[in-house]
């Protein structure tokens, strides 16, 4: 089949809709009719070169560039075909994506972790995760589609250990979103965090992440949390879904704290700014508390390997640095859950959505992105 689609054919090359070659699916895979697609800062870091893998590491994918790739991870659609074997979905399925594929099998995914599922290794780059067999052309070459899905197109192909079943009658955009930055920010604030009725929480960055670590702080039950951005609006944005109090910068935030915790700082620091890198990591931790845990749950460069970090007081205060992989809880229990949520009325996704965008405008979302006009935007497709 032929589809339209996103495609960067370079670092720093704009998002250009190109005319794609399909295959059929193969063993477990399926075809589905994208409805929404979310616009996550996370593909502007494949074009930026932030999380292009070194040659070595490609190697082992199969390919020797990152490039040219499919767009797109975040989204949601209608299951239309399906191959050989697959019996997770069918045919007019509503399904959201996950960038983490979950085959069930795997150490990880037998020990509740399916967020480490071991197919993770093969999202950035490489042919399907079902046979090792290309699927997707562009004028002879094989192309490579972001986390193994590239929802910047029309329909999609994709394993199904990368699809979620969602209940028909739940909203596809809410989907979408929910799909990667909002599950991935609720996350880091309720699972990987753990953050207990009472407790003070600082979001650095206020997108689509950072507005999901707002949500998930306020209905965890903390008592004071503190949106961070440079960015008025998204500060505005963010008090208007569950932050008490706004900082403009980490020194800001820093100056707030004392008064507001009667001296010991903050409980949980979720780091979600556009691009992670080593220095923020010491000023996160001088706003932790004793005890404090901080989560860096943004993305850093692909080797970054340099981070800003008293030791002394780092041991010495009890403190944490934790990691985590969308949220730290499993895409087929946080995306369901988090939609039901939704649904409640417990969760805001539409007013994070600064504008809707069709395929053709993908550039122009991520322009506006880099502009600081969107917390985050949606590609509608026909609906």
């Amino acid at each position: 089949m032929k589809i339209r689609a996103a495609v960067c054919s370079g670092l720093g090359e704009p998002w250009k809709i190109e005319e794609i070659d399909v295959d059929p699916p193969g063993p477990h895979e399926v075809v589905v009719e994208m409805v929404y697609a979310g616009m996550c800062h996370s593909d502007e870091h494949l074009r930026s070169g932030d999380i292009s893998a070194p040659p070595e590491v490609l190697e082992m994918f199969g390919v020797d560039s990152m490039f040219p790739v499919i767009g797109g991870h975040e989204g949601a659609g209608t299951v239309i075909e399906v191959g050989p074997g697959v019996d997770t979905v069918a045919v007019g399925d509503h399904v959201a994506t996950a960038f983490i594929p979950a085959c069930g099998r795997c150490f990880w995914c037998a020990s509740g972790r399916q967020y480490l599922c071991d197919l993770g290794m093969a999202t950035l780059a490489g042919p399907m995760i079902s046979d090792g067999q290309w699927r997707h052309h562009l004028d002879g070459h094989n192309l490579n589609r972001m986390t193994q899905l590239g929802t910047f197109a029309d329909r999609l192909l994709a394993n199904e250990a990368s699809l979620v079943k969602i209940d028909p009658g739940a909203s596809m955009k809410a989907a979408a979103l929910i799909s990667c930055g909002i599950s991935t920010g609720f996350g880091s604030a309720v699972d990987r965090a753990k953050v207990k009725p009472g407790e003070t929480v600082v979001v650095v960055g206020c997108g689509g992440v950072g507005s999901g670590a707002v949500q998930g702080a306020k209905l965890a039950g903390a008592r004071t949390i503190i949106a961070v951005d440079p960015l008025p609006f998204k500060v505005d944005k963010a008090k208007e879904v569950g932050a008490t109090h706004g900082a403009a910068s980490v020194p800001e935030a820093n100056l707030l704290l004392p008064e507001l915790t009667e001296g010991r700082m903050a409980d949980v620091v979720v780091l979600t700014p556009g691009v992670l890198t080593g220095d923020l990591v010491a000023p996160a931790m001088q706003l932790a508390s004793k005890d404090g845990r901080v989560v860096a749950t943004a993305i850093a460069p692909f080797n970054q390997e340099q981070v800003s970090l008293n030791l002394f007081n780092f041991s010495m205060f009890n403190q944490s640095l934790l990691g985590t992989v969308f949220g730290s809880c499993s895409p087929r229990v946080q995306i369901p859950n988090l939609l039901r949520l939704y649904e409640a009325g417990l969760l805001e996704i539409d007013e994070l959505i600064t504008r809707e965008y069709t395929l053709d405008q993908v550039q122009n979302g991520y322009d506006d992105l880099a502009a600081g006009a969107n917390i985050r935007g949606v590609v509608a497709f026909d609906v």
